[in-house]
């Protein structure tokens, strides 16, 4: 599944992409040496750009040839996006702090990285998240 924006205001940014990279329509894309790159479990919150709209394949003019792409950055604080999660989501998450399993799936079990607010639970594997993600990634207090 991918970060799909549920509420809040967004723009659209062309923000320039790492050739030989993949990634999967909605997935969250972090700053790497000037460009961007699918996020990763490790990824630093305040590093992550936003979400990227449409799928970078093997097969993409942008895997091959230094392009922008299309990527949808928060404008306001709270934005909410709808997102996947590894397992076990329950209601006592609310308010919670999670970091990445992937680019595009929640790690309900980890809290290094800070990467997502837990906002309204779905079901054990989808959820409301509010990005904790550009220059005030990161932090939570």
């Amino acid at each position: 599944m991918a970060f799909v924006r549920k509420q809040g205001k967004t723009k659209l940014m062309w923000l320039p992409w790492t050739t030989s990279h993949t990634a999967s329509a909605g997935a969250l894309v972090v700053w790497s040496s000037g460009y961007l790159v699918a996020a990763s479990s490790t990824s630093a919150a305040h590093s992550i750009a936003g979400v990227i709209r449409h799928a970078i394949a093997a097969t993409s003019t942008e895997y091959t040839t230094q392009s922008d792409v299309e990527v949808e950055v928060d404008v306001e604080k709270r934005v909410v996006w709808e997102g996947a999660v590894t397992s076990g989501l329950v209601v006592a998450d609310r308010g919670l702090y999670c970091d990445l399993t992937d680019s595009v799936t929640v790690n309900r079990g980890g809290s290094t990285y800070d990467v997502v607010q837990v906002v309204k639970v779905i079901s054990t594997t989808k959820g409301y998240f509010h990005l904790n993600i550009g220059p005030d990634g990161g932090v939570t207090s």
